[in-house]
């Protein structure tokens, strides 16, 4: 769940899927574009990284929503937050999750087949899993079920809302200044839906924090023990920094709605284009769909177990094949503390804005040969032995790595998993698009065909 950055990907795709690549190929190896004083554009090569923090332009949209938490805040505060929340992310806490993935894409699935046998069988993946990862989010961070994924949610809706104005204003370069965009009439919806947000979020803090008094934190965590999960909010408000302080609740409201921002959508893209990618490959579909098979073939029900997650290789191999050909997000950026030396000399000078492209990197024609081409045998142990780690990077890489990758793949295996031990998923006549916004999307939707299977073939 990397998080996007200022500027628009020079590589994003336009009309022509093709466009991207001829692109690349042209300007490999990858030069540097001055793109505005002390801003440059650095098309993907692995190399050597750099510690350096992100650029704040664009993070400055997000603040009013999101806050000084992970995402956005930065030095010593950063570093100690970082050190407060990896725990969050162990094993341990995200072994839970399992039943709560699974419960939210058994929903996902009953809508499938109720539209199914209306007749409905092509299904935009983006609204349908979009809805499912962000019900998987509120039980995960608040415990909280919306039935977001059957009936509206006022919640929701607005974390789609803020989702849509950031990215439309990071189009708009008039609109960078907050005096003029805060009189628009998509400025004013943008500070309603964050009211609401933080509302939601800061209930939440409040009725949990009047519980841990009376409760005690050793009855609280015996009683959590036995529902065995604990949520986002639970975990915030355990934790203590070096010095035994905790966060404030402005502090967990910001870490909160950071994780529903970056975990709803870059989860989804990954779900969407992988399941794009093995409608066209129907070969590899079926090799995943066997691997499930065999692996839950004397269980019921058949539900998919954190154990099981090291026994679906091939699944795992076209994961992350698709983030690599379709990276949920396409470009970062980081700003130089120092002058940086480049593999072939050049310097890129202090105080420069970089701006990374994850999506040239994976489609470098020198590290990924035919790199338009869908292959999932790239991510063969084999195959990886000898490549930059700096080569694949869908999560980010260094310091300010994606905190949340092991949420989010532990989530894509669970739902890919269960989705092709249920449904068959065949292309679309038209070919989508690919349009590169906050997270990568496809124009007018990723619409897919999907077939029940029956319960024989199952």
């Amino acid at each position: 769940m990397a998080t996007p950055a200022a500027g628009r990907g020079l590589l994003a795709t336009g009309p022509h899927p093709g466009l991207d690549l001829h692109l690349l190929q042209q300007l490999s190896p990858p030069p540097m574009f001055p793109a505005a004083p002390k801003t440059q554009l650095v098309l993907g090569s692995p190399g050597p990284a750099t510690v350096a923090p992100k650029d704040v332009h664009f993070y400055d949209f997000l603040k009013p929503w999101l806050g000084d938490g992970l995402l956005l805040s930065a030095g010593d505060k950063w570093s100690s937050r970082r050190r407060m929340l990896t725990p969050a992310f162990h094993f341990n806490i995200l072994k839970p999750y399992m039943k709560i993935f699974t419960k939210s894409a058994d929903i996902m699935h009953a809508k499938w087949q109720h539209l199914v046998t209306e007749g409905h069988t092509h299904l935009d993946m983006f609204e349908h899993i979009s809805l499912m990862t962000l019900d998987s989010l509120q039980k995960c961070v608040f415990s909280f079920d919306s039935n977001c994924q059957e009936k509206p949610s006022e919640y929701i809706a607005a974390i789609l809302e803020l989702s849509a104005l950031v990215a439309k204003r990071h189009q708009q370069i008039f609109l960078n200044v907050d005096l003029l965009y805060y009189l628009t009439p998509d400025g004013r919806c943008f500070r309603r839906a964050c009211r609401l947000v933080h509302n939601f979020t800061d209930v939440v803090i409040q009725e949990r924090r009047r519980t841990l008094p009376s409760q005690g934190i050793d009855d609280f965590l015996k009683a959590k023990a036995k529902s065995k999960t604990l949520d986002f909010i639970d975990v915030l408000l355990l934790t203590k920094d070096e010095d035994g302080k905790g966060l404030s609740d402005e502090d967990i409201r910001a870490e909160a709605d950071t994780f529903m921002f970056e975990g709803h959508d870059t989860t989804a893209s990954g779900l969407s284009w992988v399941l794009y990618n093995l409608a066209k490959h129907p070969e590899y579909q079926e090799r995943c769909r066997q691997e499930v098979q065999e692996l839950l073939r004397d269980r019921e029900p058949k539900e998919i177990e954190w154990d099981d997650l090291a026994q679906l290789p091939f699944l795992t191999m076209c994961i992350k094949e698709s983030l690599r050909l379709h990276p949920p997000v396409t470009v970062i950026s980081r700003r130089c503390t120092q002058d940086t030396v480049l593999p072939d000399g050049r310097v890129i000078p202090k105080g420069v804005i970089c701006l990374i492209s994850i999506f040239g990197t994976h489609h470098n024609p020198s590290v990924w040969p035919d790199p338009e081409v869908y292959d999932p045998f790239r991510f063969d142990p084999e195959n990886i032995k000898g490549r930059s780690p700096l080569a694949f990077i869908p999560f980010s890489a260094g310091p300010r790595n994606c905190i949340g990758q092991s949420f989010a793949m532990t989530e894509m295996k669970v739902v890919l998993a269960l989705t092709l031990l249920r449904f068959r998923v065949l292309p679309d006549k038209e070919e989508p698009r690919r349009k590169p916004e906050l997270i990568m999307r496809a124009e007018g939707g990723l619409w897919l065909r999907v077939e029940p299977l029956s319960a024989s073939q199952q």
